[in-house]
């Protein structure tokens, strides 16, 4: 009979214990959902209001650099018309894209400052040179869309005027923007003890060089040696100038001499050097 008591017994402790166990599951799992609920909530309300423009917006864009063709009105315009986000939100890699993507930006960097401003600094192409007509040429050798447009508005005939007048024309097959520059560099820098300057050089599609002077004097040098024969036309420009007439171009296209086109009746002059 006490055997079979202390069973019973037993049993009705297991029960209890049982129902204790399952009661703080039944209440904690709901919560432990609501929680989680909450926090998911939370988390979304949060990136919600971080990306949200009107509350969080890029207060103030600055801009640094030495600007003459570029407007950091026009600028900052361009990148609010384009990139539309909140600071948070907002990619400073789309930012630098966006900005080198613009034909007279060289180079950007981009930065953000806490709590709502934006800083970019940015590098302006410097022209050296019209290419083809049509395209500009940068102290690299590199070509860019700047003759005719800003920031996509078309440049003032003013302001075309002024490049034309102050960048050196060159021509040559594509793919030759970087020899053509070199080439003009290094006859220009000859060039500079005469006080002479080149305004238009062609190298063509045969790779001969022929240039234009700003005192009208077409210089024919050819494919080789053009910088020993570019001296040769320096060493013998005293004597031209003699002459008393308008020079028309120079051949000099010879192994030791040269030959002078004059645009009157004179007869063309030729010159031989010692050997």
């Amino acid at each position: 009979m006490n055997s079979t008591k202390q069973v019973v017994a037993t049993s009705q402790d297991t029960s209890k214990e049982e129902e204790i166990e399952t009661t703080p599951l039944a209440i904690g799992l709901p919560v432990f959902i609501l929680v989680v609920l909450g926090l998911c909530y939370g988390v979304y309300w949060i990136h919600g209001y971080l990306q949200d423009e009107q509350k969080l917006p890029v207060q103030k864009i600055v801009f640094s650099g030495d600007f003459t063709m570029l407007n950091e009105r026009q600028l900052e315009q361009k990148i609010r018309r384009e990139l539309t986000s909140s600071f948070f939100a907002l990619d400073v890699n789309e930012v630098h894209e966006l900005m080198e993507s613009q034909s007279w930006v060289f180079s950007a960097s981009i930065r953000k400052r806490w709590p709502s401003q934006l800083f970019i600094h940015i590098e302006e192409q410097t022209p050296v040179a019209i290419w083809n007509d049509d395209l500009l040429l940068n102290q690299f050798g590199e070509t860019f869309d700047g003759l005719t447009s800003i920031m996509g508005d078309n440049i003032s005939p003013v302001k075309q005027a002024e490049l034309s007048s102050k960048l050196v024309q060159l021509y040559g097959p594509g793919g030759s923007e970087k020899t053509a520059l070199a080439g003009y560099t290094n006859m220009q820098r000859l060039l500079n003890a005469s006080e002479q300057v080149i305004q238009q050089l062609v190298l063509s599609e045969r790779f001969a060089w022929q240039s234009k002077l700003n005192n009208g004097v077409i210089l024919k040098l050819g494919r080789q040696e053009y910088i020993n024969r570019l001296q040769r036309y320096i060493d013998v420009y005293p004597m031209l100038v003699e002459q008393n007439a308008e020079i028309d171009y120079v051949d000099l296209r010879y192994d030791t001499g040269l030959a002078v086109g004059f645009k009157s009746d004179k007869q063309p002059l030729k010159t031989r050097e010692n050997t």
